[in-house]
């Protein structure tokens, strides 16, 4: 027994050491799948593999997002002996479908991760892999190739339709827009991500040159060999090992939907790893699996729809009880429908379909009466999607036409800070819009109402809804397709997400024109109290017009105070204009001294004093003398510093306007006595 408990001790040290290395992350790996049925992949989130192999990654479900990840780890380490690093060649199929035509929401990525756990991670923007806190840091230790197809200003993305190089944020180190070299005519040919067709990703990584390469093919049809194209779309030195260190690492894939829903797939998925120069295995197309069908279900509803209709029409010729009946449904859903709307169809809703959502515009789905219309909240019953419904009158068709196209146009806005506008639908006198719902209501409620209820507005939380306002205004003026004039902003025209974050909302007003052309004098449309004086004279609606609404708005975050209010005191019908209070203040050097004393004096003293002095060189009644929204937010991040102006540069106490002369008194929008809900929200 003593000779053989050595040997017992012997034995077990060598278990120990097999169990280790087999443990070990390895510096070469090498798979082909060609469909995923029985693949071994590591799954979490809403991502599953269908029975005909399909890689699912997200489906039509909105603020999801889901991981495919191959369970073996991988190693970037640098050898020692001669300082290289081990290189890496893969390639996969994917395709994307967004549930709306030309909507996508948001993509997916090639992810290389020492962590598979992505629990604390976002949907949306952050493709899952990150969240607001996370995003950017250097201990993520993360390299991912985005495929987006989603402008995010606050990320600085190209466009809407782009591949990426992201390391350790979202914030890509390199970008180009989704195409692909032609081997022919080396002519940059252009792909759309959310096209609904098979598309190919080559990511090749030299580690020799510590150079890689991202390249981008369509492919025709399933089943036909793609061949590469031979220049890549682009290229990024990148010491991968100084990003990874030496810790061990999984490859696969991150995918998430946001406020619009996208089905993300992956067809088949090769990877090789080793020293020196390696290729991926190409795929075998004959057994990649096929694409679904884009939106059958509604296909289908639309086909029922067409055979209820037809068959209705019958019974009308055949029953006169039945042509009452018919008639009267018509009159329930009857839109007005003009051959000219064919263009805009996708952005056309069916009244029946709205009316079924807010279960037939009832008091119960009431959010609000505003100056403009009443707005519903509602369920689609196609999508389950929760949208808010506003139904504004309209008896001329003048015009119509013109509208219809900027609503369409709007539609396609997308900022984390602006609201999302869905679409609209026609009826005889009766034009409604559709918007994204928002949960949490409207700004004013936390500003104005109900704060015995209501959690009161720290100044972190204000500052960061001013910086929110602020730069979805820079996207409307200057970073879109268009320059978008709001014509609207106020405390109730800004909504509040899940997480009290500030989006725009309510362009029922809002005005389109082209870059470097002067807008056109219109009716004069605003709410009293935010109205510049040039727009009252000459009813030009103009970038510098929303400066000086946005200018009193923030005064409003700051103060707490309407922009125009009825004096408790004093001689009847008096009015106190909160940026005549404010500047009288500053003159006096107590500008502090109108900050909300709601706050209870907690806020950051030099945040405030620079708002609030930001707010008044937004009302500056001479639009030359105002900021472009650009340096406004320059100013907010700290970017550029507020010049020192004395308060006689910015006193205009008699430059101060009757607000009740020269209005249109069908359009412009005046503040209400009573609590009024948001129009996107769920407040009542």
């Amino acid at each position: 027994m003593l000779l053989k408990f050595p040997s017992f001790l012997l034995l077990l040290h060598l278990l120990l050491l097999l169990k280790l290395v087999a443990s070990s992350p390895t510096e070469e790996l090498n798979f082909t799948i060609n469909g995923f049925s029985g693949a071994n992949l590591t799954l979490d989130g809403v991502a599953t593999v269908s029975s005909h192999g399909l890689l699912i990654l997200t489906n039509n479900i909105v603020e999801q997002k889901g991981h495919a990840f191959h369970p073996s780890h991988l190693c970037f380490c640098r050898n020692h002996s001669d300082g290289s690093i081990p290189s890496f060649s893969t390639t996969f199929a994917f395709a994307i479908v967004p549930e709306f035509t030309n909507l996508g929401g948001n993509g997916l990525a090639f992810v290389i991760t020492p962590s598979t756990d992505f629990s604390e991670a976002q949907p949306a923007q952050f493709l899952g892999l990150f969240n607001r806190s996370s995003n950017g840091r250097a201990t993520n230790h993360v390299v991912a190739i985005e495929l987006d197809t989603v402008l995010n200003v606050e990320f600085q993305d190209i466009n809407n339709n782009h591949v990426g190089i992201d390391i350790n944020g979202m914030r890509s180190n390199e970008s180009s827009a989704a195409g692909y070299y032609a081997d022919d005519t080396g002519e940059l040919r252009n792909l759309t991500l959310i096209s609904g067709k098979a598309m190919q990703v080559w990511v090749d990584y030299d580690g020799v040159d510590s150079m890689l390469n991202i390249t981008l093919s369509p492919i025709n049809e399933i089943g036909t060999p793609t061949t590469k194209p031979t220049k890549p779309l682009m290229s990024f030195t990148v010491n991968i090992s100084a990003v990874l260190l030496d810790l061990p690492v999984h490859v696969g894939f991150s995918s998430a939907t946001g406020s619009m829903t996208s089905s993300h797939y992956v067809l088949g998925w090769s990877f090789a790893m080793g020293v020196g120069h390696v290729q991926a295995l190409p795929l075998d197309y004959s057994k990649l699996p096929t694409i679904p069908r884009l939106n059958l279900k509604r296909h289908r509803s639309r086909a029922l729809g067409l055979w209820l209709a037809v068959a209705s029409l019958v019974f009308v010729l055949l029953v006169t009880f039945v042509a009452f009946a018919a008639a009267r449904w018509w009159s329930k859903y009857a839109e007005l429908r003009e051959d000219w709307e064919v263009e805009f169809g996708p952005h056309r809703f069916s009244y029946r379909d709205l009316f079924r959502a807010t279960n037939g515009f009832g008091e119960r789905e009431l959010l609000g009466v505003g100056g403009f219309g009443r707005v519903y909240r509602g369920t689609l019953p196609n999508s389950g999607a929760e949208v808010a419904v506003k139904r504004v009158s309209h008896e001329s068709r003048q015009g119509m036409r013109e509208f219809v196209a900027e609503i369409a146009s709007i539609g396609r806005l997308r900022h984390r800070n602006v609201v999302q506008l869905l679409g609209y639908c026609r009826r005889k006198g009766e034009l409604l819009l559709v918007y994204d719902f928002v949960p949490n209501g409207s700004l004013d409620k936390y500003l104005h109402y109900g704060r015995a209820h209501k959690p009161a507005l720290g100044w972190s939380q204000r500052f960061r809804i001013v910086k929110g306002v602020a730069a979805g205004l820079l996207y409307l003026h200057e970073e879109w397709e268009q320059v978008v004039v709001h014509r609207d902003i106020k405390a109730s025209n800004v909504l509040l997400d899940s997480e009290m974050n500030a989006k725009l909302g309510d362009f029922g007003l809002a005005r389109l024109y082209d870059h470097g052309i002067n807008p056109h004098t219109t009716h004069v449309v605003g709410t009293m109290g935010y109205l510049s004086p040039e727009l009252v004279r000459s009813g030009r609606a103009t970038t510098a017009t929303d400066v000086f609404a946005f200018g009193v708005f923030i005064l409003e975050v700051a103060c707490g105070r309407r922009p125009v209010e009825e004096l408790a005191v004093g001689p009847q019908g008096e009015q106190l204009m909160l940026v005549d209070w404010v500047i009288e203040n500053w003159r006096e050097g107590s500008i502090l001294d109108t900050v909300d004393a709601g706050l209870g004096g907690e806020y950051a003293r030099e945040e405030a004093e620079m708002v609030l002095k930001l707010g008044l060189m937004c009302s500056h009644p001479h639009p030359e003398a105002r900021p472009s929204m650009r340096l406004v937010v320059q100013y907010l991040e700290g970017r550029a510093a507020l010049p020192e102006l004395s308060p006689d540069y910015l006193y205009f106490r008699n430059l101060s306007l009757g607000y009740n002369e020269g209005f249109d008194d069908f359009v412009i929008s005046y503040p209400s006595s009573v609590p009024s809900a948001s129009i996107f929200s769920g407040e009542k």
